[in-house]
C-alpha cells in the first residue's frame, strides 16, 4: 500500500513538473476590468479575451471587479501574482487620473504595473443642453467669464474622467462653471436632456448617439484632432480657449515583475490580434482610434500621461466621492 502511494505520489510530482515545463499559458488567464460589465474598460477587456484566447489558444476570462471607482480591481491586479496569468485592462482613468486623486492610493502605476499594450483610445466630447443658447465653446467661456457660477456641468460622480476632463478646462480657461455630480452617466443625461444641467463631458462615443439624435449639441472634442464621428466639431485646442487634450487610452497591463519571456508572449500576440483588420474596423466603428502600441512605445504613453494628468489633478483639488 505504501508503494502505491509513492508511486501516486510520484506520478502527481511528474505531472505537475510536466505543467510548469509547459510553454505559457498552460491555463485559464483573468484579465481584470475594474468596471461593471458595459463601457469601454468591459468593451475592450472582452474584445481582448475574445481574440488572445483564440491567439494563445487558451481561454481568457474577463473578471469584473468594481469598486471605488476603478481602485478595487486595478489595486487586486496589481497585488496578483507575476506569472501572467492576471492581466488588467488599464485606462487613464486608473492608471494616470488615480495617482492625482487618491491622497493615499494603494498601488503605483508606474512601479507596480508593466505595459503589454495600448489598443485603442477615445476622445470626449463636451455637449450642451440642446436648448442653451451658446454655439460654441468660445461663446461659452466668455458667457461664464461674465457670469461665474451661473452655468454648471454635470458628471458620472466626483473624480471620474467626465468630472476631471470639464475642471481641467475649467481650471485652465479660468471661468467658474459649477459642478452636478451624478452616481454614473445615466443620471447625468437624463438631466443634461431635461435641460437641467448646461453641460456635460463624455466619451464620444456615447455622445454621438445624443448628438446625432438632435438631443444636445456638441462644441468640442478633446482629442488632439477632430474626431471622425463629429468631424464638424472643434478640438479645445483649435477653440483657443484653453491648452487641453486628452484622449482615453486603454490597453493590457501585468503585474510588474512578471517573468520576461512571459511578456514577450504576451506583448507578441497582443500586437497580432492588434493588427487585426477586424478588430481595427470594430474599433473604428465604435468611435475608437486603434493604437497598437507595445513595449517602449506603450510605456512612453503611460508615463507621459501618468505625470503630466497626475500633477494637473492635485493642482485641481479634485477628491473622490
Amino acid at each position: 500500500m505504501r508503494r502505491r502511494e509513492l508511486a501516486f505520489a510520484a506520478a502527481l510530482s511528474a505531472l505537475a513538473s510536466l505543467a510548469q515545463a509547459q510553454p505559457y499559458p498552460n491555463k485559464a488567464v483573468r484579465i481584470i476590468v475594474p468596471q461593471p460589465p458595459g463601457g469601454g474598460f468591459d468593451n475592450v477587456g472582452r474584445l481582448l479575451a475574445d481574440r488572445m484566447g483564440k491567439q494563445a489558444g487558451q481561454a481568457f476570462v474577463v473578471e469584473n471587479r468594481p469598486g471605488s471607482g476603478t481602485l478595487v480591481g486595478t489595486d487586486l491586479a496589481a497585488k496578483a501574482p507575476a506569472d501572467g496569468y492576471t492581466l488588467l485592462v488599464g485606462s487613464i482613468s486608473n492608471l494616470a487620473l488615480n495617482p492625482g486623486l487618491y491622497a493615499n492610493l494603494p498601488y503605483d502605476s508606474l512601479r507596480d504595473f508593466e505595459p503589454v499594450g495600448l489598443l485603442v483610445s477615445y476622445s470626449y466630447t463636451l455637449m450642451a443642453r440642446k436648448d442653451l443658447p451658446f454655439q460654441s465653446l468660445p461663446d461659452v467661456i466668455a458667457y461664464a467669464k461674465a457670469n461665474p457660477g451661473k452655468l454648471n456641468y454635470a458628471s458620472a460622480g466626483n473624480g471620474s474622467g467626465q468630472h476631471v476632463l470639464a475642471a481641467a478646462l475649467w481650471h485652465l480657461a479660468k471661468v467658474d462653471v459649477a459642478h452636478v455630480p451624478y452616481r454614473g452617466a445615466q443620471p447625468a443625461y437624463q438631466d443634461l436632456l431635461g435641460g437641467r444641467v448646461d453641460l456635460f463631458f463624455d466619451l464620444s462615443p456615447t455622445a454621438r448617439v445624443q448628438v446625432d439624435a438632435g438631443n444636445a449639441r456638441a462644441l468640442a472634442v478633446s482629442g488632439a484632432a477632430r474626431n471622425s464621428m463629429h468631424p464638424q466639431v472643434p478640438t479645445v485646442l483649435e477653440s483657443g480657449v484653453a491648452a487641453l487634450e486628452l484622449e482615453s487610452w486603454f490597453g493590457l497591463f501585468v503585474p510588474a515583475k512578471t517573468p520576461p519571456d512571459v511578456l514577450q508572449k504576451l506583448r507578441a500576440d497582443f500586437a497580432r490580434v492588434a493588427a487585426l483588420t477586424d478588430v481595427q474596423e470594430a474599433l473604428v466603428k465604435g468611435g475608437g482610434k486603434p493604437m497598437a502600441l507595445v513595449g517602449d512605445d506603450a510605456r512612453a504613453v503611460v508615463r507621459r500621461d501618468v505625470e503630466h494628468w497626475t500633477q494637473l489633478v492635485k493642482s485641481l483639488n479634485i477628491r473622490p466621492e
